[in-house]
């Protein structure tokens, strides 16, 4: 279906975008998908109706779309939330989103912003409009971490964030303790939100199809645990912990703390056994471990 200024604008049931419309588009502005920013896009309608049920997104969300691509989720959102703001780092991409939303969903048009710019580098103050109450994204594989944690930090406004990710990726994110998949994603996450995975997503459903399967995770803001110590501290803690994470902690804390036997003292002042790893602490644990972080002495 034409999204060309002079088409009719298609129904409400129509606007969302079809495999043919997203090839369109591609051959319209010359875009061909590139790996180094991990460009699939998402060309079933079905998929995107499933994401929006499954962010929970409600008709008084502002909602901060990261990636979106040629479309596809930002209309199915559009279609339900207050608001909407895409971050996009490709120009073109940028340059012609708003032309396709208008195209599609006129009526909702002066509902959409979009910002050209790197999401890793945003701040609240650049996103017009309220703060954001919910993220929504089909994140690059390749930056999916990162992106996901620096909105976590940087919009305190964020309740609700569904991001279809890497399937890998979204099994470290949900992981708990005591298992293999549990790492550093997994612990700055639960800082933030209660983590879980929210489903599966076939490779036919992009174009190009990838080369791995796709899951959602789905992340509920909570309060962080309850310590003395500030956030980065604690991140520095968990960091060194998985560093080498088929150490000891005493060992793979020695760094942190100075020497294993001070990090065995601030292990044991936390009530932490220095003879388990990494992977065998909650977010909680690491907390009051960053509370006994030897200080310098001073001179």
């Amino acid at each position: 279906m034409s999204t060309s200024p002079g088409a009719s604008a298609p129904s409400a049931e129509d606007a969302l975008l079809g495999p043919a419309d997203i090839r369109e588009l591609a051959s319209a502005l010359g875009v061909r998908p590139t790996k180094q920013r991990g460009q699939n896009f998402v060309i079933d309608a079905n998929t995107v109706r499933r994401i929006v049920r499954a962010a929970d997104v409600r008709p008084e969300d502002v909602v901060v779309e990261v990636g979106p691509g040629l479309g596809s989720l930002t209309l199915g959102l559009l279609q339900v939330a207050d608001r909407v703001t895409a971050i996009e780092i490709d120009e073109i991409l940028a340059r012609h989103l708003p032309t396709t939303v208008a195209a599609r969903l006129p009526e909702r048009a002066d509902r959409f912003a979009l910002l050209h710019q790197d999401a890793l580098t945003v701040t609240p103050e650049d996103l017009p409009g309220p703060p954001p109450t919910a993220l929504v994204a089909n994140l690059p594989y390749n930056v999916a971490v990162p992106v996901l944690l620096h909105m976590l930090e940087r919009f305190p406004s964020l309740e609700r964030v569904l991001v279809m990710v890497q399937s890998e990726v979204a099994d470290r994110l949900a992981a708990k303790p005591g298992g293999k998949l549990y790492g550093v994603p997994s612990v700055k996450a639960a800082w933030y939100a209660e983590v879980k995975r929210a489903g599966a997503i076939g490779r036919n459903v992009f174009w190009p199809a990838p080369n791995v399967d796709s899951g959602l995770v789905s992340l509920v803001r909570r309060d962080p645990p309850s310590t003395t110590a500030a956030r980065r501290d604690v991140f520095a803690a968990v960091d060194a912990a998985f560093a080498q994470r088929r150490k000891t902690l005493r060992a793979a804390l020695a760094g942190w703390a100075g020497s294993p036997q001070a990090a065995e003292e601030a292990l044991a002042a936390a009530g932490i056994d220095h003879r388990l790893r990494g992977e065998a602490l909650t977010v909680e644990q690491f907390a009051a471990l960053a509370e006994h972080r030897p200080r310098p002495a001073q001179v």
